[in-house]
Order: structure tokens, then sequence, then C-alpha cells
């Protein structure tokens, strides 16, 4: 019986961790299609650039301590890791989706000010797609840091939620 019991076991845990491997991107809490649309030709953009909502940049990074950070990343960057100081002018309604293609941790500074963000999915199981972040803003000017990430570019999608 004992013997039974673990061979049922071990079915069933491989059989939930296929099933979660095979979600992929459907694993997120929102549809990412529009992201993995934009990635396929987002163009090349350098640290410092203003990033368009409703568009995706392949943004090149710089070493984190010559990024130029506006204010402290709300999580310290390890040593050797990448990020970028980007702009964005976020809509009258406030609401903006921000995707990354690898890890990296995103700050958005409005009036000096780092934003919690209002909502948060990631996937390490959707290929070119890692992480999505909602953040609830004021319309006009904002600032997006990106640290902490691994390589020294980064796929960026800035859209507003479905």
């Amino acid at each position: 019986m004992k013997k039974v019991a673990i061979s049922l076991f071990a079915i069933l845990a491989s059989t939930s961790f296929a099933l979660a491997e095979d979600a992929g991107c459907e694993a997120f809490k929102w549809p990412v299609t529009r992201e993995e649309a934009l990635f396929a030709a987002a163009p090349s953009t350098p640290s410092g650039a203003k990033l368009a909502v409703g568009a995706a940049a392949d943004l090149a990074l710089v070493p984190t301590e010559k990024a130029g950070f506006a204010v402290p990343p709300e999580h310290a960057p390890a040593e050797g890791t990448f990020g970028a100081v980007a702009s964005v002018s976020v809509p009258p309604d406030g609401a903006i989706q921000i995707s990354l293609s690898g890890e990296a941790w995103i700050d958005v500074i409005q009036d000096g000010k780092a934003v919690k963000s209002s909502g948060y999915s990631g996937v390490k199981t959707c290929p070119g797609i890692r992480k999505s972040v909602r953040f609830k803003l004021a319309a006009g000017p904002a600032t997006v840091q990106f640290s902490g990430a691994k390589k020294e570019t980064l796929k960026v999608a800035v859209l507003a939620p479905e």
C-alpha cells in the first residue's frame, strides 16, 4: 500500500509540475500578447530616452553605478548588474503597465518620490516576457528606473492596462 501511495504521489506531483510548465505566457494575471508583438520589433533605445505609452523599446542598460538614478532603487541592486533611467508621459487616466523581457527591478518616480505598484505579475515560463507591473499615477511626466538587470539590454513595453 505504501509503495502505491508513493507512486501515486509521484505521478500527481509530476503532472501538476508539467501543467505549470505548460502554462507559459497564459500564467500571467493579465494578457501579454501585446508585449509579445511589440518586443519582436522593439527598436534599440539608449538609457535616458523617453518611452512612449503603447510602444516597446530594446533599452540599452549601463552599469548600475552609472545609471544616474533620480532616487535610490527600492531594492539595492547587486554588484555587477545593470540599470537605466527613462522618462514617460503618463496619460490622463494615470494607469500604465510596464512589462520586461528579463529580470530587473522597476521604480517609477513622480514628484521626487517612488510610487508603489498597483499590480504585479511575473512568470518564468513565458519565453521573452518575465514580468509585468501596473502603476496608478498622476497624469504628466514620470521617471522610470530599471535596476538589478543581469544583462546589458532589456526589452520594455509601456502600455495602458487592458
